[in-house]
């Protein structure tokens, strides 16, 4: 199989929020979606849950497209726990945030997979460990959407209607 990218919540978010909307970019989400049905593109059940948490378009476009969806093993599981072992502050359960982050980083690590995210690493000195911190420390290849587009050859054109 060829590269297998796993993206994280904020890759598609902003993506579908602000440059990639469906509205004007369709053919985008239409590539992933193929990319998906062949395994090549996926996400973590907990990326579902934080898209989720959001009543919108992309929930429901999401929402019917269960091959994206990449299901937790004793693999994954197992990375999960030496990674919350070494960033113990990763996740912020008070506020509900980053509770995917370890689950990316995991998924990505079982399936040898470049995780594909906006954000990109923490200051030198931060307390706040950031995705690319712990690819890093693990050895998982972090990439952002716009490299992934490149890589994957996805070209946009223009047309006026």
């Amino acid at each position: 199989m060829s590269q297998r990218y796993c993206f994280d919540t904020s890759a598609l978010i902003e993506a579908w929020n602000k440059y990639y909307s469906m509205e004007l970019c369709p053919e985008y989400w239409s590539i992933l979606d193929g990319m998906a049905q062949n395994g090549v593109v996926f996400f973590t059940e907990e990326v579902k849950r934080e898209i989720d948490k959001i009543d919108d378009d992309l929930k429901a476009w999401i929402g019917g497209r269960g091959h994206f969806v990449q299901g937790i093993t004793e693999h994954v599981q197992k990375h999960v726990r030496d990674i919350l072992a070494e960033y113990p502050n990763l996740v912020d359960a008070r506020k509900d945030r980053s509770m995917a982050d370890p689950w990316v980083v995991a998924h990505a690590l079982a399936a040898s997979a470049t995780l594909v995210t906006k954000e990109v690493a923490a200051p030198v000195g931060s307390q706040r460990i950031k995705i690319p911190d712990v690819c890093t420390k693990f050895s998982v290849r972090c990439i952002s959407d716009f490299d992934f587009i490149r890589e994957a050859g996805i070209r946009f054109t223009a047309r006026r209607e």
